[in-house]
């Protein structure tokens, strides 16, 4: 069988939606985001478990209230985030669907790895059982890695590629790229793209044990990414997509694999840092603070401050997807953005960055 010829095409973000500290839903993302809010919870120890005393949570989430109790008695955390996410954006408020889904539609999910709480719970349970395998078979497909990737699927009839890409703090822009080639080699028309995080003791522990001292937060952030020539009918353009790149540091010091990242992908749209209107980040803790600081030296002060950072801690995996949604949502009520071009750049500790280079719609 031969592969399908390359054709180049225009992506553009079509639609999109998040479920993240501020809220259920792309209006309560788009409200959180422009007055500025935070979201800090205090974590009740019945129910979270572990080392932290507060975190950015959902509020009020449970799979159960939701997205019903069928089908969620042994969904974990993530899945539900993401089924819910995906949800909204193929779906009116109404519960209408608006977007047709089929063969020719794909999914691309970034995550860390799945639900660290579902793993470490399987595992714990084959030591402490009377025999290894004296486990609930029902909860064994949550400790894999595509778990969410294929429930999402299952859920909302997604019958194109299925990919589950483990990129941590960097897997929504790596899902962006592999979206665009996905589209590129007409392997699909339309992809859901984004990434999720939840929070669970099990993740907070881990993170204690590696030395983190962020605030630990969750979500989801979903894209509609579809080539411009096919965009269809009722739904415009939001944003074009026209350049990621994505580099790999081998020290502990990632500015200069950042700075190359970010230039590379300017030089691929033919653009200048001062063209670009807003440049945000989107990682968390010290390695935040380098993003930071190498996003400044290239655009300036103004070009890093005019969108403000998404303020919910370490949300991981999601934390790109967010950030871009970060910049939808100021596009959506500034009038200043119309037309302009943003770039969201992101790291993660374990040795990667990225950057996409966005033209907003206007």
């Amino acid at each position: 069988m031969s592969a399908p010829a390359f054709a180049a095409v225009r992506p553009v973000i079509t639609a999109w939606s998040a479920v993240s500290p501020f809220g259920i839903g792309r209006q309560s993302y788009v409200d959180g985001v422009n007055a500025g809010r935070t979201a800090a919870a205090e974590l009740d120890k019945q129910q979270w478990a572990g080392p932290d005393e507060q975190a950015y949570l959902v509020p009020n989430f449970t799979n159960k209230e939701v997205l019903g109790r069928k089908g969620t008695r042994s969904m974990d955390r993530v899945t539900g985030l993401a089924v819910s996410t995906i949800g909204q954006v193929l779906h009116d408020a109404e519960g209408n669907r608006v977007v047709a889904t089929g063969a020719d539609s794909a999914l691309v999910l970034g995550t860390t790895m799945g639900s660290v709480q579902s793993v470490m719970d399987f595992t714990r349970d084959s030591f402490t059982g009377e025999l290894p395998f004296h486990v609930d078979p029902a909860r064994m497909p949550n400790s894999v890695m595509n778990c969410a990737a294929g429930q999402c699927a299952i859920w909302h009839q997604l019958q194109g590629p299925n990919t589950t890409l483990a990129g941590g703090g960097t897997a929504g822009l790596l899902a962006m790229d592999y979206a665009r080639r996905l589209l590129n080699h007409n392997r699909a028309r339309k992809v859901l793209v984004g990434a999720a995080e939840e929070y669970s003791p099990a993740r907070a522990w881990l993170h204690r044990h590696s030395g983190g001292n962020t605030v630990l937060g969750e979500g989801c952030a979903v894209l509609l990414v579809e080539p411009l020539a096919d965009v269809e009918a009722g739904r415009e353009p939001l944003a074009e997509v026209l350049a990621i790149q994505s580099r790999c540091y081998l020290e502990g010091d990632p500015r200069a694999a950042l700075e190359a990242s970010v230039r590379s992908a300017l030089s691929s749209a033919d653009v200048q840092p001062e063209d670009v209107w807003a440049a945000v980040g989107s990682a968390a803790g010290a390695k935040g603070e380098d993003e930071r600081a190498t996003l400044r030296r290239i655009f300036g002060d103004s070009t890093v401050d005019r969108v403000p950072a998404a303020e919910f801690g370490d949300t991981g995996a999601a934390s790109s997807a967010l950030q871009i949604a970060t910049v939808l949502s100021v596009g959506e009520r500034n009038a200043e953005a119309a037309g302009q071009l943003a770039l969201v750049s992101a790291i993660d500790p374990h040795g990667t960055v990225a950057c996409a280079l966005l033209r907003l719609a206007g």
